[in-house]
C-alpha cells in the first residue's frame, strides 16, 4: 500500500512592477511590453490536499471579493494541469487571500502560478519547464513571470522572461487606496508613443542605487490609470510625503503604488503613519525577495 501523497503549501508573493514599458502593440490587439519585475515578502497563500474531485476553499481578508466556484484562475490552473498530464483533476485546494483584489500587483497570477506548483508536488508530476510555462502564458500574461518566482526583465506578452541582475535589500511600502482597477481597462486608458527598450544589466549596490536607477524608467500605464483612478495620485503624494522616501511609482495596472525606503525602520514608520492617517486604505510595509521564495512546502494543512 503506498502512502498518501503529502499535503502541499505554496507562497503567492506579490508582483512589483519596479518599471513597465509598453513598446509596441501586436496586431492582436496585445501589448509588447518591457518591465523589471521582483516579488514582495507579502503573499496569498495556496495549499492543496488531494481529494475526489475538484473544490476550492477561500478565506482571507479579501475572500470575499472572489468566486470559489469555475471563475477563478486558481481552478483554471487546476483544471489546465490536470488535462496536460491526463488525469482527473482531484484536489481539494485551499486560497488564503490575503492581497487585495485588481490591484496590479498580481495577486490572480501568483495564485495560479501557486496552484501549478502545489498540484506538481501533489500529483508527483514532472513536467517540461516550457510546457509549464506554456499553461501559465494560457492562464494569463502575468502567470509566466510568478511561476518564475524571482526578479525577471519580463518583455512580449509576458512570455519572454530572462533573470534579471541581483538586487539589494530593497525596504517598502505598499499602498493601495481601495478601488479595483482592472488591468484591460487600464492599458485601454493608455496613450502616447511607445517607450524604447532600456538596459538593466548591473546590480544596484543598494536601495539608494536602484532608485536612482529607476528614475530613468517610467511606468507607462500610469498616466491612464490616474485618470481612471484619481485616488492613485493621492497615495503617491501620500507615500511621497514621508521622510526618507526615494521614489514612489504605480506597480503594474495599479492601483496599488510602492514607495522604496533606505531601511526597513523608516518603511515601517512610514506605513503605520500612512495607516493611521488613512485608515480604509490598504497599507503594509515589507521588502523585496533578493532569492525565490515561492517554493513548495510540505506539512499539514491547518
Amino acid at each position: 500500500m503506498t502512502a498518501a501523497a503529502p499535503d502541499v503549501s505554496v507562497e503567492a508573493p506579490a508582483k512589483i512592477n519596479l518599471f513597465l514599458h509598453v513598446t509596441d502593440r501586436r496586431p492582436d490587439g496585445y501589448h509588447e511590453l518591457e518591465s523589471l519585475v521582483a516579488f514582495a515578502a507579502i503573499h496569498d497563500r495556496i495549499e492543496v490536499r488531494g481529494g475526489k474531485g475538484l473544490t476550492l476553499e477561500i478565506d482571507g481578508p479579501f475572500a470575499g471579493a472572489l468566486d470559489a466556484g469555475g471563475d477563478n484562475l486558481a481552478m483554471d490552473a487546476a483544471r489546465a494541469l490536470a488535462a496536460e498530464a491526463g488525469i482527473p483533476p482531484d484536489a481539494r485546494i485551499r486560497l488564503h487571500k490575503a492581497l487585495p483584489v485588481a490591484a496590479g500587483i498580481g495577486g490572480g497570477s501568483a495564485d495560479a502560478a501557486a496552484t501549478l506548483r502545489a498540484l506538481c508536488a501533489l500529483w508527483r508530476l514532472s513536467v517540461p519547464a516550457d510546457r509549464l510555462q506554456a499553461l501559465a502564458l494560457d492562464l494569463g500574461a502575468d502567470v509566466p513571470v510568478c511561476l518564475f518566482a524571482r526578479t525577471g526583465i519580463v518583455r512580449g506578452i509576458g512570455e519572454r522572461i530572462a533573470a534579471a541582475p541581483a538586487l539589494p535589500e530593497v525596504p517598502m511600502v505598499l499602498v493601495n487606496p481601495m478601488v479595483p482597477l482592472p488591468t484591460a481597462e487600464a492599458f485601454a486608458a493608455r496613450e502616447g508613443p511607445f517607450s524604447a527598450p532600456v538596459s538593466f544589466d548591473a546590480a544596484p549596490a543598494d536601495v539608494t542605487a536602484l532608485a536612482a536607477v529607476l528614475s530613468g524608467t517610467r511606468n507607462d500605464l500610469a498616466p491612464g490609470a490616474r485618470r481612471l483612478c484619481p485616488e492613485i495620485d493621492a497615495a503617491l503624494d501620500t507615500i511621497r510625503a514621508k521622510p526618507s522616501c526615494l521614489m514612489a511609482r504605480l506597480s503594474g495596472s495599479g492601483p496599488t503604488c510602492f514607495g522604496l525606503f533606505p531601511s526597513k525602520e523608516a518603511a515601517s514608520e512610514a506605513a503605520g503613519r500612512i495607516a493611521a492617517d488613512r485608515p480604509g486604505w490598504w497599507v503594509r510595509a515589507t521588502q523585496l525577495r533578493t532569492s525565490a521564495g515561492a517554493g513548495v512546502i510540505a506539512g499539514p494543512i491547518d
